[in-house]
């Protein structure tokens, strides 16, 4: 009998290499991509020209760590803390990789945080 977390894991890598035949970030307009644990939240902007990661923001950090990492709220603020650190670098606009993980929950209030505090996707 197969592990049911391994079918999982590898059916959302599967979502996530077919989502990135079609996204590719660049200086001007990097990629914005999510990961998501049980326990924490974590966005980065990248510039797939060079490999480089623009700007980050978790729910591991310090600052965060008050609240739970798990729960739309904190990925609410991951958003907003993303978007902050994106501006701070002059970037206004992304292309948002949500990683094979479906639109929904805090990946969508992640995407919805960072659109209301200014960034464009």
């Amino acid at each position: 009998m197969a592990n049911i977390a391994k079918i999982r894991r590898e059916s959302r890598l599967r979502r996530h290499r077919r989502v990135r035949k079609k996204i590719f970030g660049t200086a001007t307009r990097p990629r914005l991509a999510v990961h998501r644990t049980n326990k924490h939240f974590s966005m980065q902007l990248i510039d797939d020209e060079i490999g480089h990661t623009i700007a980050a923001a978790s729910s591991v950090e310090a600052d965060m760590r008050s609240d739970s990492g798990a729960t739309v709220s904190a990925a609410t603020k991951v958003g907003q803390l993303i978007a902050q650190r994106a501006k701070a670098a002059g970037i206004s606009t992304v292309v948002y990789d949500r990683g094979g993980y479906a639109y929904h929950g805090r990946v969508a209030a992640a995407a919805q945080a960072a659109r209301d505090a200014g960034l464009e996707f």
